[in-house]
Parts: C-alpha cells; structure tokens; sequence
C-alpha cells in the first residue's frame, strides 16, 4: 500500500518494476501467452493495473507503452463505453503482457472468455482508495476471488494513491498479504509546498464574478482547471462561460468517451485553456502545465481536496490552487487549516478563527489528528493504538525493506528501533 504527494510519479513507481519485473521472469513470461479457446484468442496476462476511470486508465496505457518501448512487451486497454470496443478487443488479440482496465468492462471481457487471468502474478490498484470509495470493491473481488487468479500469497498486489483513510486501509486488507507493507512518500495525506494555495471566502451568488475575475487575471496563455461538485454544474459553469467568450470545454461522467478525449485533448494543447470538471472525471489525470486549479465547490472530504488541487504543482513545478470558501464548507474548515498550516502556506485570519471557534465548541481532536487517524490518508492504522504485527517482509518487485517499511508486501507493526535495511527477496521465493 503505497501512498506519495501527487504529482510525485507513482505511475512509474509501479509500471518501471513490471515491465522489469516480466523482462525478468523470462522468454516464458514475454512469449504472448494466447490460446485457442472457441476459435477465439485467450490472453492470459502477467499483470492488471486497475483504475476507476476512463480517463486515468488511458494515461496509464499510453505510459506503460512507453515504458516498454522496444521490448517485447505490450499492453492492452480496456475501459467502458461504445465507441472503442472493437479497437480495444482486436488491439488485445494482438497480445497482452500488461493489462490496463476499468473494473466493470474487464468483467464482461472476461464472461466472454477472451482474458484469463490464471497466470496473472502482479495486480496493481491505482487511486486505490477512491476506487474502493466508488463502490467498485465487489467488482474487484469478482476479478480476483472468482476467476482463478492466482490468491494474495502468490501474487504482488500493490495499491496506489494520494490517500488513505482508514476505513479504505481496512477494505483494502482483504486484497493484502497480512503482512503488507505501507509505504509513505514524504507528507503523505498533505499537500505540496510547490502548490501555492488560497482560501477565499466567496458567497454562492458571487463565485461566477469572482471566477470571471481570476481568468481575467491568468490570462489564455495558462492552463486552468475549475472543479464543481456535479455534473449539472460542470456543464451549466462551461455553457456560461462560453457565452462569456472564455475558450472552455468541460468533463464530466455523462460525456460519451470520444468527447472526454476530445475535451482533454483541446486543454491539454491550449486550444481550450480552462477545463470545468467534476472530481471523478479528472482523478489522476497527469496533464502537464497546469498553472492554476479552481475549486469552485469545495469538497465535502479533505482527501478528495489533497487530489484536485495536486492536478497542478506536478514534478517539482510551482502552481497555484484558488478554492471558493463560504458557510456551505465550515464541516471541513479545521481540516483545510491543518493542510494549509503543513505546507507553509498563508492561514486567511478568519479561516484560523473559525477553526479557533469550532476547537473550543469541542469535537476538535487535535493537531493533525483527523479524527484519531480516522480520515487523514497518510498513516498506516496498523500503527493506531499500537496495533499491527512486527517483523518485516518480503518486498515486492525486487525492492527493499526496512523494518518492515518499503516494497509492497511486508509487515506493519511497530518497531520499537528501526532496523537495517536487508536484501529483499523475491517476492516468489
């Protein structure tokens, strides 16, 4: 389980270790593994990257094509939708090593016996947590209890994202070798010094002005992405805009995919530089020269903020993240002081005494503390209350441990001294 700032590169922490990993394992593991079942072709891939979106699932096929360039190697793509069944069902007959898909559309794959995952020894989980806070957690147990792949114990599971809160740690154990380990980079669950943010008090009837104005100010040369709660709003913010003259497209989950792509497409190159999105629709998303985000509805969780506003300030460059506060937020105000105050930003003087006034209201439980651990996604609860086992394990893909801590399947519990770091073993072996 593994959780780093976004922006810091997780998608290469994992297909960089697969794509060496597959190399490794042999002309047995490389050869495409396809057979003739029905007059039908088989793949049985090496390993599946599961991800909640369309979107995300995309960028990390195009990286893993990357990755493997001039190898053996190659991947296949699966994600929901009409438009692009055929191309992805005849680009995955070609042969898959690497299997990049959306929960729900690898299922009906799979029922039409054209993907088996027997041999599938490496799952990968990307944006974890908000996959299983999506409700696909009985989707992903269908992939991996019900269709002979291979149990926990033999395989590498590794699990990705910004965030963990505790109640998703406590799901994700079932997919987990009991001694797993939970790999935190840097602040983890906290935002980066690189992003410089802003909280603006902004009345609902007023937050179109107040956007109008802060576009006037970045100007069509910078990309800018405005995130709203719904997907109404999503398309009501652009249709206004555009009526405004400001060159804008949205995405949001009642888009056909072609449009979504097109509409990336059209920020991405600048053509379109404002980008009006809801949260699950540009989750993960890597879209480089994104200078400013906009939360024009905040939140409700403050993980679900750590992810919008990391969309900017990616691999070391500087951005500027602007959210809309008014009463609507107060249920978040003690938790957006904590991150504010972590990443040595500016504290708006009637943000710290709302959260002053709330502290002595009661409830406040502590710098930091997020509900005794219950929410912030950076901690391993193992590590609550003393719980957890001791000992460290096995890491995964090559990589090494260190009283239990570092690779993807080792221990947790608490180590009265840190321990030296030991050669890993495989994770077969």
């Amino acid at each position: 389980m593994s959780c780093a700032q976004t922006g810091s590169g997780k998608t290469a922490a994992f297909l960089v270790p697969l794509v060496n990993s597959i190399l490794q394992d042999g002309p047995d593991a490389v050869h495409r593994s396809v057979i003739s079942s029905g007059g039908r072709k088989k793949q049985y891939p090496s390993a599946l990257v599961l991800s909640p979106t369309r979107e995300l699932s995309l960028q990390i096929y195009n990286e893993s094509r990357k990755f493997a360039y001039r190898t053996p190697i190659t991947s296949a793509l699966l994600y929901g939708g009409r438009e692009n069944y055929k191309d992805q069902i005849h680009k995955l007959r070609l042969g898959c090593h690497i299997l990049i898909a959306t929960p729900g559309r690898l299922l009906d794959v799979m029922e039409q016996g054209l993907i088996g995952l027997e041999g599938c020894r490496y799952l990968v989980l990307d944006e974890a947590d908000r996959m299983l806070d999506m409700g696909f957690e009985p989707q992903i147990r269908q992939v991996v209890e019900f269709n002979r792949m291979p149990p926990k114990e033999e395989r590498v599971t590794a699990m990705f994202s910004a965030t963990f809160p505790k109640e998703i740690q406590l799901l994700a154990q079932d997919f987990l070798k009991q001694n797993y380990v939970f790999l935190a980079v840097g602040r983890v669950g906290s935002t980066s010094e690189n992003i410089m943010q802003k909280i603006v008090w902004v009345e609902e009837d007023e937050k179109r002005s107040y956007l109008m104005d802060l576009l006037d100010a970045t100007g069509d040369s910078s990309l800018t992405l405005v995130f709203v709660e719904t997907k109404r709003g999503a398309s009501d913010l652009a249709y206004y805009l555009n009526r405004q003259n400001y060159q804008v497209v949205t995405i949001h989950g009642d888009l056909k995919q072609f449009e979504r792509e097109k509409h990336l497409d059209l920020f991405r190159t600048g053509t379109a530089p404002i980008l009006v999105a809801t949260a699950v629709a540009a989750r993960g998303l890597d879209i480089p020269n994104v200078k400013h985000v906009i939360n024009y509805d905040l939140p409700s969780d403050v993980d679900e903020y750590v992810h919008r506003i990391g969309r900017t300030g990616r691999v070391g460059n500087v951005g500027l993240a602007t959210s809309f506060f008014n009463d609507k937020n107060r249920n978040i105000a003690r938790e957006l002081m904590d991150l504010i105050v972590e990443a040595n930003q500016e504290l708006p003087d009637w943000l710290e005494g709302m959260s002053g006034d709330m502290r002595n209201g009661g409830g406040y439980r502590g710098r930091g503390g997020r509900g005794n651990g219950q929410r912030f996604g950076g901690r391993d609860h193992r590590y609550q209350n003393g719980g957890g086992n001791n000992g460290g394990g096995n890491g995964g893909f090559g990589g090494q441990r260190s009283g239990g801590g570092g690779g993807f399947q080792s221990s947790g519990g608490r180590q009265q001294q840190p321990q030296r770091a030991q050669p890993a073993q495989d994770w077969w072996s």
